[in-house]
């Protein structure tokens, strides 16, 4: 045999190999449940979404996942309307919702606190003579009569900042709301067309790193509010009793995402870095940092944490007392998040 001809069976043997295992892996995709997750905004608080999908936590399992991101509470929307079966969303979402009879289920909470950091430009800090060190109530006085940006009317953001500023005594139409989206905001932030935004990693972290931005409020706050479920899983409450293979599948990936986040730091920041690299290793090393303390191991949902969700709806004047829900455990379902 020539050794041209040789070669030659050398190369087709590897590229019978190479479609061999492209066929396998055909064979093996074809043969997973499909669902779709539906994402509000995309930032680092959804950071275990990230890294399920990423490190293939789900595919592992035998799930294929279509994300869908769809702004704000238009992420809940779309699994109450049945054209998504899971979404990511806020704990007042979820249960603003219940209250209202479109019945959801919180299956995992993967940050316990609200996630969101209010924050002013410096140069309005410095000429106010912000004390970063004051009771809230003296703090979040600074923001009368700013424009602040937020995700969107009833998002999360947009509670914690009304909230915020009900500690200073300010009224509903003291702070102007912008509804925005990062990088639009942070656009606007750069130039001064706003006064601030109330956003989470890594876009606060951009502001607190160049030192442009300080804080007027952070996740921890106010802390009659904490902690609150956040970056919460849901489905419909009808889902996971008709689709439990899917549900345990999908749930059981995002526990393992948080087992992850805390315990292998520098694959987690490459994870970040794949999606938000441009903003530097400092901003998402301190995102990082932010992050990991809120993230419950495991994921699981406490009727604590919907009811301080519940009461920032009343503070936020986004639902009465009356509406209340009167017990939380009905709404949960930490079965798969163990």
């Amino acid at each position: 045999m020539t050794i041209g001809m040789v070669g030659f069976m050398r190369s087709a043997k590897r590229t019978a190999l190479a479609l061999a295992a492209s066929l396998l892996a055909i064979g093996a995709a074809a043969g997973n449940e499909q669902t779709t997750l539906t994402v509000p905004a995309e930032n680092l608080g959804f950071l275990l979404r990230y890294v399920a999908e990423d490190e293939g936590l789900w595919s592992k399992q035998g799930l294929d996942v279509s994300i869908k991101h769809i702004q704000g509470i238009g992420a809940t929307n779309a699994v109450i309307a049945g054209s998504a079966d899971f979404g990511f969303a806020s704990g007042p979402t979820v249960t603003r919702a219940n209250a209202r009879g479109q019945k959801l289920v919180a299956l995992a909470t993967t940050i316990n606190q609200s996630d969101e950091w209010v924050v002013v430009r410096k140069d309005i800090a410095v000429a106010a003579q912000f004390d970063a060190k004051a009771p809230l109530a003296t703090r979040a006085a600074i923001l009368k009569g700013l424009t602040i940006a937020t995700g969107g009317a009833g998002a999360i953001p947009d509670v914690v900042l009304k909230v915020v500023a009900k500690q200073a005594g300010l009224g509903p139409d003291a702070v102007r709301t912008a509804p925005m989206q990062p990088p639009e905001f942070m656009a606007a932030f750069a130039r001064k067309s706003i006064d601030g935004f109330v956003s989470g990693p890594p876009f606060t972290q951009i502001a607190l790193t160049d030192g442009s931005g300080v804080v007027v409020a952070d996740p921890s706050e106010p802390p009659d509010y904490t902690p609150v479920s956040s970056a919460l899983l849901l489905a419909r409450a009808s889902f996971c009793p008709e689709h439990r293979a899917i549900c345990e599948k999908l749930v059981h990936g995002v526990a393992e995402a948080a087992r992850f986040v805390h315990g292998r730091r520098a694959e987690t920041l490459a994870v970040m870095k794949r999606h938000f690299g441009s903003y530097g290793d400092k901003v998402l090393e301190a995102s990082y940092e932010g992050l990991v303390k809120m993230v419950p191991v495991p994921p699981v949902t406490t009727a604590a944490e919907l009811e301080n969700a519940d009461q920032l709806n009343i503070a936020a004047g986004f639902m009465s007392a009356a509406d209340k829900l009167p017990d939380y455990n009905g709404i949960i379902d930490n079965q798969f998040a163990r």
